[in-house]
């Protein structure tokens, strides 16, 4: 049975050095790089610091130093699923936007199903995800199912207005 998960909206704005400033509806800031791989580091403004880790298979690493992670996984649409409970909303991805919309006129059920994300993995576990990711990424398909909100490094730095799901 799917959890009952708290609803977060977020816009990234893309800033003139290239990282990105996620606002969260509820207040929260981020500020985003892209790093080697297929990772962000990332600070907020309340100092914490971290890594996200975009694994395959759709599932999100959160690395929040010294010694948290949580999993959160991409169900489509600007919207992933995390293990504290929240569901984060993009709203400047034009996915993001679509499942609003879709939402919006009654019609939720078309939007993909929540999935929770995995509670735990093993390192071995996240390694077979991160090779499942670096096929993906190398035959030229993204992690793919749901919206075709797909993350890539043009995405986040060519895009005009930093539209994009880099990871939740």
């Amino acid at each position: 049975m799917t959890r009952r998960y708290r609803e977060v909206a977020f816009r990234d704005e893309l800033l003139a050095d290239g990282s990105v400033r996620r606002a969260y509806a509820d207040g929260r800031q981020e500020w985003r790089r892209r790093a080697p791989g297929f990772r962000v580091t990332w600070r907020d403004d309340t100092g914490r610091t971290g890594v996200d880790e975009q694994l395959g298979g759709r599932v999100v690493k959160r690395r929040i130093d010294p010694d948290t992670v949580l999993y959160g996984r991409d169900i489509g649409y600007g919207r992933t699923t995390w293990t504290d409970g929240t569901l984060t909303v993009n709203r400047t991805s034009l996915g993001g936007r679509a499942g609003l919309i879709i939402a919006g006129i009654g019609a939720a059920g078309l939007l993909p199903a929540i999935v929770d994300p995995p509670f735990a993995l093993s390192p071995q576990e996240e390694e077979q995800l991160r090779q499942q990711q670096a096929q993906q990424a190398s035959s030229g398909g993204g992690d793919s199912g749901g919206s075709g909100d797909t993350s890539s490094d043009a995405d986040w730095v060519g895009a005009s207005d930093g539209a994009d799901d880099d990871f939740g």
